[in-house]
């Protein structure tokens, strides 16, 4: 079977400073339709590049992405992205944010202007913000707004949804919320999801895979299934399952990027420091 998404011998290299940085270095990865994979590793190890390749904002240098089988060379309505900076429209209210991308070509030919406010107040309702239609994003807390451009993220059916840390700014008790309303939209809207993300719960809450990449040059370390089941919930975050999960990839993290450093190495450290 055609994975939804391939990631085939990928390289990205650029000059800084005169100098040749090699980003990411024979990337392979296939992504099955309606899976949610999450990625995780050390700052600068590529994770944010990749998605941005992946979404046909950034080019490879070497390689190929192909979604469904077909070349990605640009960016398309096949793929949305949200980043972690929500960018919407102050002037405009919530629910007209949403239904922004309509006003794009390819979005004009797939909905007429009812279909699109229809489409719309589905999604108001898929992230819980029906009550503020008319509201403006200022008028918004930061975990409303980044709700809001999840869902216009959504508006065009994407074949795959790209998140790019959506939640690094927001505290943990609200985090939390906003992963298990992207566990309801990944039920409901069976799209297939990549997730960039540092927050190692996260991943493991999120993810049906979790991709551990490593820096110098950033490349795909490891590839660990997540044992859990479908249904996810928050409880699930203090079974033994997902704390003897969350160790292993810990230990994949610190290995790949270096900080392997023994805690009885740390106790001789600190026991040689003066007081």
């Amino acid at each position: 079977m055609t994975p939804k998404l391939r990631v085939e011998h990928l390289d990205k290299r650029f000059f800084h400073n005169g100098k040749r940085v090699t980003a990411l270095l024979d990337v392979n990865l296939d992504i099955a339709a309606g899976e949610c994979v999450t990625i995780v590793g050390a700052s600068g190890c590529g994770k944010s590049t990749l998605l941005r390749i992946l979404a046909g904002l950034d080019e490879v240098t070497s390689g190929e992405i192909l979604v469904d089988g077909k070349p990605v060379t640009r960016a398309g309505v096949d793929r949305a992205m949200v980043f972690q900076h929500y960018s919407l429209y102050p002037w405009l209210s919530v629910r007209e944010n949403i239904a922004f991308s309509r006003r794009f070509k390819a979005n004009r030919e797939r909905f007429n202007q009812d279909e699109a406010w229809a489409r719309a107040d589905t999604l108001l309702k898929l992230v819980g913000l029906e009550r503020f239609a008319e509201s403006y994003p200022t008028q918004l807390s930061g975990g409303m707004q980044q709700r809001v451009a999840i869902a216009r993220a959504l508006m065009p059916v994407p074949k795959v949804l790209l998140m790019d840390e959506p939640f690094g700014a927001l505290d943990v008790q609200t985090r939390e919320m906003m992963n298990d309303m992207v566990q309801h939209i990944y039920e409901v809207e069976k799209t297939t999801i990549v997730f960039v993300t540092h927050d190692v719960d996260e991943a493991i809450y999120l993810g049906r895979r979790i991709v551990l990449m490593a820096p110098n040059p950033g490349r795909i370390a490891s590839i660990i299934d997540v044992p859990l089941p479908n249904k996810r919930y928050g409880a699930l975050r203090q079974t033994p399952e997902f704390f003897k999960l969350k160790a292993r990839v810990l230990d994949h993290l610190r290995e790949t990027s270096g900080m392997t450093m023994s805690l009885d190495l740390m106790r001789g450290l600190n026991s040689a420091m003066p007081a």
